[in-house]
């Protein structure tokens, strides 16, 4: 089978899964509430067996001891984890159009190298126009669109081997997060241990779930591609208007560095909210954060995210850092994909050896609030001759306003 559900550990691997690293800080009081739950969440048979860590043998309380690099996914998928189509209603909510209009495209890719000791945490994003070699075969395309080449191209063998309708959905999946994973495997120079995706109506429900994020904006925005209908200032946004606000990318001066800035702040305030809201010391809110992703969320079949959590604790002590790779141009003329983000492999494999090779993971600017600190967040690189690196800001701060 494809998939497969492990009740005991749906708290952990929902709270990692879904909030990336923001939730590693969690006591363990929270964690045995956790475990109690019963219900499944869908997970992926992804990684291959020579990048599985075996956790087994580390008594419950003692910190990591393998460094471990986790891929974390939102996408642009109509449908839920178990393949099913999401109700209209839920697409018109959510401004996503209709359900033939989903690419099954990763708008967002983060990577999160967790060094061993578990004390601290680099969350490196990927922008999702970076040209690059498509694992598989494929050549040289966006990198969001590695998930949909791989999806598509295993239709015809998987409707021969019998499947359809949402079973079909699933297995076709399976095949496209394989070649994701591969692809930025081969961008970074990092293997993947972990593997986490969230689909649309899942970071619609979590926003939710967690009272709303507050953000700031620099100026006021308008864009009905996404729906993002924003003052200026600091606000707070759940829901349908939290999604429109990490999805707009049109209209931005920067695009989908911009994007990857909101994504980053927003992710800095969700921390916040889950760490200093009580909310991994209450079963209700538990349940509620449980309840909001269920069917939204797919992981590897691998990950024991309870005893990964619990070998963590250090994190409280620590820091998250949010980081950026390095692009050489935003508008790179592409033969077949239109604009993309221009992109060296090898300027990108060296940053994140730096990246991740930083004692502790020591943080440049202040302390946000929840521990979480920024590394290199994005900026837009001034406009300069295509092709030629653009120098990006050292550091800034994740929680700060953004455009």
């Amino acid at each position: 089978m494809l998939l497969s559900s492990r009740g005991r550990r749906i708290g952990g691997r929902v709270a990692l899964g879904v909030v990336s690293t923001l939730v590693l800080a969690a006591t363990g009081y929270a964690w045995s509430q956790l475990s109690k739950l019963d219900d499944g969440i869908v997970t992926a048979d992804v990684i291959p067996p020579a990048a599985q860590i075996d956790d087994d043998t580390v008594a419950i309380g003692e910190p990591l001891k393998v460094a471990q690099n986790l891929l974390l996914v939102g996408i642009d998928a109509r449908t839920d984890a178990y393949g099913n189509p999401l109700p209209q209603s839920v697409l018109d909510a959510l401004h996503a159009g209709s359900g033939d209009d989903g690419g099954d495209t990763t708008d967002t890719m983060i990577v999160v190298h967790i060094p061993a000791g578990g004390a601290a945490a680099t969350a490196i994003s990927i922008p999702r126009d970076s040209y690059v070699d498509i694992a598989g075969g494929y050549g040289k395309h966006k990198i969001n669109s590695a998930y949909s080449r791989g999806k598509n191209a295993s239709m015809s063998d998987l409707r021969a081997q019998g499947l359809s309708g949402a079973q079909l959905e699933v297995a076709a999946n399976q095949a496209g997060a394989k070649t994701a994973i591969q692809t930025v495997e081969k961008f970074t120079g990092l293997t993947i241990n972990h593997y986490a995706a969230i689909n649309l109506a899942g970071f619609d429900a979590l926003s939710q779930a967690v009272g709303g994020v507050e953000v700031c904006l620099k100026e006021p925005v308008h864009d009905t591609y996404s729906g993002a209908d924003f003052p200026a200032g600091p606000q707070t946004l759940t829901g349908a208007q939290a999604l429109a606000f990490v999805r707009q990318r049109h209209g931005l001066p920067g695009g989908d560095l911009d994007r990857i800035a909101r994504q980053q702040a927003f992710l800095s305030g969700m921390a916040k909210n889950l760490l200093n809201a009580g909310t991994f010391t209450s079963p209700s809110k538990l349940n509620a954060l449980v309840g909001a992703v269920q069917g939204a969320v797919v992981l590897d079949r691998g990950w024991d995210v309870l005893s990964f959590a619990q070998q963590l604790r250090g994190m409280t002590s620590g820091a998250i850092g949010f980081a950026t790779i390095p692009v050489q141009s935003l508008s790179l003329q592409t033969p077949s994909d239109g604009d993309a983000v221009k992109v060296d492999p090898g300027q990108v494999q060296q940053f994140v050896r730096t990246a991740i090779s930083t004692p502790a993971v020591q943080a440049s600017g202040d302390e946000v609030a929840g521990g979480v600190k920024p590394v290199a967040a994005t900026g837009t690189p001034p406009s300069g001759t295509p092709g030629t690196t653009q120098k990006q800001p050292a550091t800034s701060s994740a929680a700060g306003c953004v455009n």
